[in-house]
């Protein structure tokens, strides 16, 4: 998929020297022919690292609030930078990097161990932190747009969070797919972090695949029997929210 959906659309990822997966969910065919709208919902690693430059652009897309799935100490480590973004936490406390000592210490670390841990953090999303989501479409209910998500990379927590929204609002799922794929063209590593472990671990844990998100909706299936119920029962987004959301996000 282009980075953007028409050929004069704006740019799906703005390049950022701060943030390196700041990007569009507007664009995007629904099954109903509508279109998600450009400029209102952004997805992004944390913003507490944009400069100077970053810091005006972010200003020129209006974006006045950003949902943060990050937990304590990540928050704490990445402030956000931006004074006028209201910054609403929606911790998910991170699990894998320390799965991933814990097997590094009884030597049993391998790439598919990472794999392994990867789609289990995704399952949990729905088996433990379905209520951080909810929160979330609670705000995309009441909050004004333009606003970004986020965690640290942008890539799990917000890649899940950025499929549920895409859902939600009629997105085809090969569509879902692609837009959830493009963290892999566009996230750049923070070489600082977890340097410890191996480089085939770190490229597991340092990217996104297809299977990582169908665990989580592996996990939908077996927690709820279906999306639509879990967007139902466990998101609260009845009829009535859901055309809310399509009111307020889609356009003809």
């Amino acid at each position: 998929m282009q980075d953007s959906s028409l050929k004069d659309s704006p740019a799906r990822h703005l390049a950022l020297q701060g943030a390196s997966n700041f990007r569009d969910l507007g664009g995007y065919p629904t099954i109903d022919g509508r279109t998600t709208r450009w400029r209102h919902i952004f997805r992004s690693n944390h913003l507490g690292q944009l400069t100077a430059a970053d810091i005006e652009v972010v200003r020129a897309l209006g974006v006045r609030s950003a949902f943060d799935f990050r937990g304590l100490e990540e928050r704490a480590a990445g402030i956000c930078v931006v004074n006028e973004i209201t910054v609403h936490s929606l911790p998910i406390e991170p699990t894998v990097v320390a799965g991933l000592r814990a097997e590094l210490a009884k030597g049993t670390l391998t790439a598919a161990v990472a794999l392994e841990l990867m789609r289990e953090s995704y399952r949990n999303y729905v088996r433990h932190n379905t209520h951080s989501f909810r929160a979330l479409f609670g705000h995309l209910l009441e909050d004004r747009a333009p606003l970004v998500i986020h965690c640290t990379a942008g890539k799990d927590r917000t890649g899940f969070a950025s499929a549920l929204i895409l859902h939600a609002l009629g997105v085809a799922d090969e569509v879902i797919a692609e837009d959830y794929l493009l963290t892999n063209r566009h996230y750049k590593r923070d070489p600082s972090n977890v340097f410890d472990l191996p480089a085939d671990v770190l490229d597991a844990i340092g990217s996104v695949e297809a299977s990582y998100l169908a665990a989580a909706f592996e996990a939908v299936g077996s927690e709820y029997g279906d999306l639509e119920t879990y967007l139902r029962d466990g998101l609260k987004l009845g009829t009535a929210e859901r055309d809310a959301l399509k009111a307020r996000y889609l356009q003809a």
